[in-house]
């Protein structure tokens, strides 16, 4: 019975919480996202360089010859 108690207490605490969070308005939720797509792209393109560069040192390390 204790378990059933404390599921449903943490229910209970949870939904009450999700009654005080400040949503964001659509406007926000938009210029948010707009700037996580934007840091998702430039991440993208850093990452892909730096793999490119690798790759491409790599591969002059495998060609040397001795």
């Amino acid at each position: 019975m204790k378990a059933v108690n404390a599921v449903s207490n943490y229910l209970r605490a949870s939904f009450e919480e999700l009654t005080r969070v400040t949503w964001p308005t659509k406007q926000q939720a938009v210029k948010i996202s707009i700037i996580v797509l934007i840091f998702c792209l430039v991440a993208a393109v850093v990452l892909g360089a730096v793999d490119y560069l690798f790759g491409q040192l790599y591969s002059y390390l495998v060609n040397l010859k001795f």
